[in-house]
């Protein structure tokens, strides 16, 4: 792992976060989908039904059933969580640096009310659970966010009971330096300070202690991902009256534009990953 751009902190990152909720669902999505698609072909342009698909795919890789007690780390506003309760029948909880965020996935929670799942605030990396509480611990597209990666790592071990599944997707950073475009439109758009490449992922959970069951590279979808969401940011841009909504619309396709040639550059990717902890101990 290597340092892309300049040092950020979770404070950095919990502030970009609640400050920019209001665009995204504003302008965006209502419902706050935020996450990388898993698309069926390279025609496909429908970004959400690939949302979803990136939802069921992990889900059935982490094989969560009705039995399991799920932490959703970097949980945003809520989707995952809810899905997996709804379509499992499981209980658990989403963690979330940004309030915001969870004050919208508890809003939303409140409307369609389920006793088996909570949302909390809090970090990743000083999580308020006893260990080994969850049987599940799984993240869309947030754990490359932290700062502290290892920490985090340990964080998640520590929580999982003997035997228990890490599944989660994240965005990889395949070289070490990046383009100072890479730098500009991919890591400080969201004050991400680097993140692994897919095998100095395994590398980091194997020194952990996990057991890598699955890693996937999924660079065609995110390349995808980004096509879709581009192109429909600027189609949105057209019908935008005020000048703000159209100009964040805007920057957001330019952005998306300069993410497909990082992509094609190999400074930028995405992955899904399945690791369990061990039974007998490191």
């Amino acid at each position: 792992m290597s340092a892309a751009s300049r040092s950020y902190t979770e404070q950095d990152v919990e502030a970009f976060f609640d400050q920019t909720l209001d665009n995204y669902l504003n302008f965006w999505d209502s419902d706050g989908v935020l996450h990388t698609g898993y698309f069926a072909d390279g025609n496909d342009d429908d970004y959400g039904a690939a949302a979803q698909q990136t939802s069921a795919v992990l889900a059935s890789e982490a094989r969560i059933d009705a039995s399991s007690r799920v932490l959703d780390v970097g949980s945003g506003c809520g989707n995952f969580l809810m899905y997996l309760a709804r379509r499992f029948g499981c209980a658990g909880e989403g963690l979330d640096l940004s309030e915001e965020r969870v004050k919208f996935a508890r809003n939303k929670l409140a409307g369609e009310p389920d006793p088996r799942i909570t949302f909390r605030h809090g970090s990743a990396t000083q999580m308020p659970y006893e260990p080994g509480t969850f049987t599940h611990v799984v993240s869309q597209d947030a754990l490359c966010l932290i700062p502290d990666k290892p920490r985090s790592h340990a964080e998640i071990e520590r929580v999982l009971a003997p035997g228990g599944i890490f599944a989660f997707s994240d965005f990889l950073q395949p070289r070490a330096q990046v383009s100072e475009r890479a730098r500009k439109h991919v890591f400080d758009r969201v004050r991400w300070n680097g993140g692994y490449s897919l095998i100095g992922y395994q590398e980091a959970l194997d020194s952990r202690g996990f057991e890598i069951l699955l890693a996937r590279n999924l660079r065609g979808h995110i390349r995808q991902t980004y096509r879709v969401l581009g192109a429909t940011a600027a189609a949105r841009a057209s019908t935008v009256a005020d000048p703000a909504g159209r100009d964040w619309l805007l920057a957001f396709a330019e952005s998306c534009q300069q993410m497909q040639i990082a992509i094609e550059d190999d400074e930028f990717s995405w992955g899904m990953f399945v690791a369990r902890k061990r039974i007998d101990g490191r």
